[in-house]
């Protein structure tokens, strides 16, 4: 005789409080049906968005650096800054939680509210996922959005196109510089530190792209400017010069940089996490700025291939893929 065995009262408590305030699913399909898979920030089925992010507790997020809520917060942005780099709105995601198994009734629960007021306030509905325990905590997005046209990749840059970037970047890369040397505690430097644990960013900036007529390249600054730059080089089939001075690196990282003696550019040329976008455009950057959309010019592209950059000497040198790594 077989029997049934309700699932844990824990977990099952663990999946209601995710799904607090849970939104429904609305029926809008995307306006162009486009396909195409791995390759750039998301792969495309019959004209939905879909990406897949992971935090890894003591890798991407340590308890003791930062609250449950900015770790959940920074795992959320992650996945919606990779549809945002495409020109697409997230619009529903699946949840995947391994619970450490010495985390407290209180973090869990934190954990769990986080999660479900994160998606609601962003119009997320969620629509699965799972929950597991080890001795050390994941979480895991798989994040589906849609584009209002067609999508932004990683292959669009072309020859004449300008090199942009959204917004000042480095804040991420020396919030994590100030945490591995003790430097996290420096009142003069809690813009970046706070940064580093839950960046926050403009959500709508590809979808406002896509709205003034971008075509260009475009993908998202998760793992450093030199390797987002040579994904976008080789991606295209071009060659990509930046210039150094017109790098606008964010003023937290720079008065970090003045204060400890560190290079700048450990922070904004190899320093990963500041889901910035990094794109491509005809447009001019007066013409961003007059329809309320800033964007930094830093250089051009041309018939070729791999990066350079004209350094603050005046010398030109090549610029290689080394920012963030996983392995």
């Amino acid at each position: 005789m077989s029997s049934f065995h309700f699932p844990p009262l824990g977990e099952f408590n663990f999946i209601q409080k995710i799904l607090e305030g849970d939104l429904a699913m609305d029926e809008i399909p995307p306006q162009k049906r486009v396909w195409f898979g791995a390759g750039d920030d998301c792969a495309a089925f019959d004209g939905w968005l879909v990406t897949k992010d992971m935090s890894a507790e003591n890798s991407h997020f340590r308890l003791d650096w930062s609250s449950p809520e900015d770790a959940v917060e920074k795992c959320i942005v992650s996945n919606v800054s990779d549809i945002s780099a495409m020109g697409g709105k997230a619009t529903m995601a699946l949840l995947g939680i391994c619970v450490n198994k010495n985390w407290t009734k209180e973090l869990r629960e934190r954990i769990a509210k986080a999660f479900s007021d994160g998606f609601q306030k962003r119009g997320i509905a969620l629509i699965g996922g799972d929950i597991v325990s080890s001795n050390e905590g994941l979480f895991s997005i798989t994040m589906l959005g849609r584009a209002a046209g067609e999508p932004l990749r990683r292959s669009g840059a072309k020859v004449g196109d300008t090199v942009y970037v959204s917004s000042p970047i480095g804040a991420s890369g020396a919030g994590l510089w100030a945490f591995l040397h003790g430097k996290n505690q420096d009142a003069e430097i809690t813009d970046v530190v706070r940064e580093h644990l839950a960046p926050v960013i403009d959500e709508h900036r590809g979808e406002k792209l896509l709205a003034l007529g971008v075509s260009g390249g475009c993908i998202d600054l998760s793992d450093g400017l030199s390797s987002e730059l040579n994904h976008l080089a080789l991606s295209s089939g071009v060659k990509i010069q930046i210039e150094e001075a017109k790098i606008p690196v964010h003023p937290g990282a720079l008065r970090l940089s003045k204060k400890y003696g560190v290079d700048p550019r450990e922070f904004w040329l190899f320093g990963g996490e500041d889901y910035r976008l990094l794109f491509t455009s005809t447009i001019s950057e007066e013409t961003f700025r007059k329809n309320g959309v800033p964007a930094y010019a830093i250089g051009k592209v041309f018939e070729g291939s791999g990066v350079e950059m004209l350094n603050l000497q005046g010398k030109m040198e090549t610029v290689k893929a080394s920012g963030w790594s996983h392995l």
